[in-house]
């Protein structure tokens, strides 16, 4: 798994990563607002290793975090 950024350019999506395979399948995610955003190297890195443990199953309830959001508030 991969993440990169791109740009829309007359209605198609060019990314930044020059290295994706010609005919690789992209999943995009984009905000209903025109806002960006940059994660560090850290973030990606934390974002990466989620998205790892995913996919092979070590996942946490979602009842679990939302116990734990409300009780930081």
């Amino acid at each position: 798994m991969r993440i990169t950024s791109g740009t829309v350019v007359s209605g198609k999506i060019v990314v930044d990563d020059d290295e994706l395979p010609e005919g690789a399948t992209v999943t995009i995610v984009a905000p209903e607002e025109t806002e960006s955003f940059m994660l560090s190297a850290a973030d990606e890195a934390n974002l990466l290793k989620a998205i790892q443990d995913a996919e092979v199953g070590r996942t946490v309830p979602a009842s679990e975090v939302l116990a734990k959001i409300s009780q930081r508030r």
